[in-house]
């Protein structure tokens, strides 16, 4: 017989262990455990969260115990021999569910984070307008990518909730579904359904499970889509038959155009992923004749996958290399300056609140990442002979994907290349769970081979040492990977993405759409913009390299502001200048006033004195029509400067630098 069979999607399929009446004690058992146990994590993740925003002590405590609560017995229950396959499902969909309570939990009411301002700002426009691909002026390249905005505004329309409760929505679904759908892939290489749940569990454990991928951003959606296209993808390799393979990798290419459409990044993780697959089974498939069919078809899905993201990046999303490329640059150029002894590297945990024993798992989670990789990879040797050709082949990609995880992990100590490590290591922890999974299984049923008296308390500590070392990857990569404002509410601070929401710049902004109407274009701050851009529905701009906007707030009292500037300014229509008086004050708390590369020092204090932001109340061609405690609004006159407006003046704005749509 072929060593390639036909099987159904495997993961959570399995034996049935004793009689109905047993199972029904089981899964009544499982169900106050768990609902007990939710219920208990829940209320504690809320005090925590309430003594956070009080300012107490002890929220990272109450957090971690809350999830612990859960997690420990959920993970007993689907990693458990004789848990049923329908209760094991259950269990993982109830997993799913409350590990995206964290962020529900932390601002259930409406945007918080960075990116979560421009996505909800992108799906209302689309809501309100009822237009695709509209340039952001928060982050300038998810409008070529509408397809999370698309999917919140339709949602939105059919079941006439807001923008943000159609995220909520969509995204706790998807959630869930890459919580299913990482078991069902882990199932495709080991139809173990013990191993699929404990592949699940290990993946739940990556800095971005909690936080990052629960938010209104496009990866969230994107991942899940991802997931399940290499399902797809493993199902048109195993496939015996055209039409299986027609089928499966329609359905694989088809969650490619989705992907392609929602998130480059994820995209582009895809195509690489295939074709690594491709690759492994085309080297496998010398020693293997078995293999070949399955090559081919992995070299046609890397194809037309590369084909579909080389099309959307040529023709309708052809700004994104230049997107992309300075934070890859900057984080090369500074990792070599690591190599050489140069400066340029970041102290991890610099002035953190995290307490010692988080910030020690963060150090130790890479280590035990890095042995649970090793036993891994000794268990696909031990088994090169006994697995099937294409589990043996698969298994050796997924061992390729989750090593991207340690080299990934350098690129922490780097400013620029910290944001990109952390974004690769939920792709990368989806090969380093699948493969290591049956190691976990490995582990416990290595037990049962004890002599028959000490077999239940090996069983019961080698079950206590992976729950000791789940726990600590849990807390050591949510400690490294999330910041503690991004976890934790608490008092308004200046210059931080998840706090910049005051009471003042959302009356300011709000105030702004009442009496000057939407879609005007204004020169702000990053946070100021936040608010402007998302709930004022305006276009701010916060500058750039080829239109240093910056510079207006940069001149000294008295000196001349750049002619050139002031035309772009006129000749793009610009109405509006918003100027935060405590960019003189206070050091923006992710040290960044405007944008990443922003030609500002400010070493610890600040970068503006007040004379540099009072200027404006005495220059004649600016018409103050705000003034709070902290935030004033000019109007531009730019009739008073008698500046011409030329057909080429000066530089032709892209949609990027700012929006193209007049009002």
């Amino acid at each position: 017989m072929s060593a390639v069979t036909t099987r159904p999607v495997p993961g959570f399929t399995g034996s049935r262990f004793g009689d109905p009446r047993s199972r029904r004690v089981e899964a009544v058992r499982c169900a106050v455990t768990l609902t007990v146990a939710g219920a208990a994590g829940t209320a504690a993740i809320v005090i925590a969260y309430r003594r956070a925003e009080w300012g107490q002590p002890g929220q990272f405590g109450w957090f971690w115990a809350g999830m612990l609560l859960f997690t420990l017995p959920a993970a007993y229950w689907a990693v458990r021999r004789h848990t049923s396959s329908r209760l094991r499902l259950a269990v993982l969909i109830g997993y799913g569910a409350f590990t995206y309570l964290p962020k529900l939990l932390r601002h259930p009411s409406g945007p918080l984070y960075h990116d979560e301002y421009a996505h909800w700002g992108q799906s209302h426009s689309i809501l309100v307008d009822g237009r695709l691909f509209e340039a952001n002026s928060i982050v300038r390249v998810i409008g070529d990518f509408p397809g999370l905005h698309a999917c919140v505004a339709a949602m939105a329309t059919i079941t006439g909730l807001s923008i943000w409760q159609a995220a909520l929505l969509v995204l706790s679904t998807a959630h869930i579904l890459l919580t299913v759908g990482v078991g069902v892939l882990a199932g495709q290489l080991r139809p173990d359904p013990r191993i699929t749940a404990a592949a699940v569990i290990l993946y739940s454990l990556n800095s971005s499970f909690l936080f990052f991928d629960t938010q209104l951003g496009y990866e969230s959606l994107a991942i899940c889509a991802l997931v399940w296209a290499l399902v797809a993808a493993l199902g048109a390799i195993r496939a015996t038959t055209v039409p299986a393979r027609v089928g499966w990798s329609a359905s694989t290419l088809l969650l490619a155009a989705a992907i392609t459409a929602t998130h480059h990044l994820t995209a582009l993780w895809l195509t690489g992923a295939l074709g690594l697959f491709a690759l492994v089974f085309t080297i496998h498939s010398v020693a293997v004749l078995d293999l070949t069919t399955p090559a081919r078809t992995a070299w046609a899905l890397t194809s037309g996958t590369a084909l579909i993201v080389a099309v959307w990046l040529g023709l309708v999303a052809p700004h994104t290399g230049s997107y992309l490329d300075p934070y890859l640059g900057r984080a090369l150029d500074q990792f070599g300056g690591l190599a050489g002894g140069d400066d340029g590297g970041r102290e991890l945990f610099s002035k953190s609140v995290l307490p010692w024993w988080e910030q020690t798992s963060a150090y130790l989670a890479p280590g035990v990442a890095l042995l649970a990789m090793v036993a891994a990879t000794i268990l696909w040797w031990r088994r090169r002979h006994t697995d099937e050709p294409v589990t043996h082949a698969g298994t050796t990609g997924m061992l390729l994907i989750g090593a991207l995880y340690f080299p990934a992990t350098m690129l922490i100590l780097t400013p620029a290349g910290a944001e990109g490590a952390r974004r690769s290591w939920a792709f990368s922890y989806l090969g380093l769970a699948v493969v290591v999974a049956p190691v976990v299984v490995a582990l416990l049923d290595g037990t049962r081979r004890l002599p028959a008296r000490p077999t239940e308390t090996g069983t019961v500590l080698t079950g206590a040492g992976l729950a000791a070392a789940c726990a600590l990857l849990l807390v050591g990569n949510n400690a490294a990977g999330m910041n503690p404002s991004y976890r934790f509410p608490g008092p308004p601070v200046y210059g931080s993405d998840t706090r910049a929401a005051t009471p003042e710049v959302q009356a300011a902004a709000h105030w702004l759409l009442k009496t000057q109407g939407r879609g005007i274009r204004l020169v702000a701050d990053r946070y100021s913009g936040l608010i402007l851009g998302s709930y004022g529905e305006q276009h701010p701009t916060t500058g750039s390299a080829t239109f240093p906007a910056y510079d207006l707030y940069r001149a000294r009292p008295g000196r001349p502001i750049s002619p050139q500037l002031l035309a772009q300014l006129r000749a793009w229509r610009f109405e509006f200048l918003v100027v935060d008086r405590r960019m003189a004050e206070q050091v923006p708390d992710i040290n960044i006033y405007f944008e990443t590369n922003e030609p500002l020092r400010h070493d610890g204090v600040p970068a503006f004195d007040r004379a540099q932001l009072t200027k404006f109340d005495v220059m004649p061609w600016l018409i103050k029509i705000y003034d709070g405690p902290n935030l004033a609004i000019y109007r531009f006159d730019f009739d008073s400067l008698r500046i011409p407006v030329r057909p080429a003046d000066p530089v032709k704005p892209t949609r990027h630098d700012v929006r193209v749509r007049t009002r």
